[in-house]
């Protein structure tokens, strides 16, 4: 009998180039590597093929261990906060119209309000590495979408680190414009839910 294979999830971990500090993280200016999961973590435990407990069929080999991905989303019915969870890390996304004017990355009273709620969620985790990801819709050029996603993540950036003011957190900054969509963007809705930026980091391991 197999034994059962330990779920693990690693959704928002980059293989990129992390910028350091709580002052002068700011989004890079070509970001290759693409916000999403790396590949899974290996199996933690071995199994004999040979095990004769395993009772294979004859001629039939023992396929390789995988780990399962396990992610919880749960989204606000307005669609203006959207929330992964998995087994190690954590996710949120806020849509644009919730932090920003219309092509701006300026952000209002309210706006620095939830960034803070996620301050503290970040701090209640004793997260060490944040990622803040800015993305918009591909309406308009692709050169003015990344602009204008890198600008809304630093700005989102500037308020968690104030509101942190924690010089042992590691910040990722990162604007990908109109690339990673996470819905279609040949509807007003789809684009909506494109245009948000992200904040990751780590759970707090049990």
């Amino acid at each position: 009998m197999t034994s059962p294979p330990c779920l693990l999830a690693a959704v928002t971990l980059m293989l990129a180039t992390t910028v350091y500090g709580t002052a002068t993280a700011h989004a890079e200016d070509d970001p290759n590597d693409p916000p999403g999961a790396e590949p899974s973590a290996s199996a933690p435990v071995e199994v004999d093929p040979n095990d004769p407990d395993l009772k294979l069929p004859d001629g039939a080999t023992l396929a390789q261990a995988k780990v399962l991905d396990i992610k919880s989303v749960v989204e606000e019915q307005s669609g203006d906060e959207r929330r992964e969870d998995t087994n190690t890390s954590v996710t949120l996304a806020l849509q644009a119209e919730v932090l920003f004017g219309k092509d701006s990355s300026k952000l209002g009273a309210e706006s620095k309000s939830r960034i803070r709620g996620i301050a503290d969620e970040i701090r209640t985790q004793n997260a060490t590495r944040v990622r803040v990801f800015g993305f918009t819709d591909n309406l308009g050029s692709s050169a003015h979408g990344d602009v204008l996603s890198k600008r809304r993540a630093n700005a989102v950036h500037d308020v968690l680190s104030q509101s942190l003011n924690d010089a042992g957190i590691t910040y990722e900054v990162r604007g990908y414009g109109e690339q990673y969509p996470i819905a279609d963007n040949s509807t007003e809705a789809g684009r909506k839910k494109n245009r948000r930026v992200e904040v990751s980091f780590p759970r707090t391991e049990p």
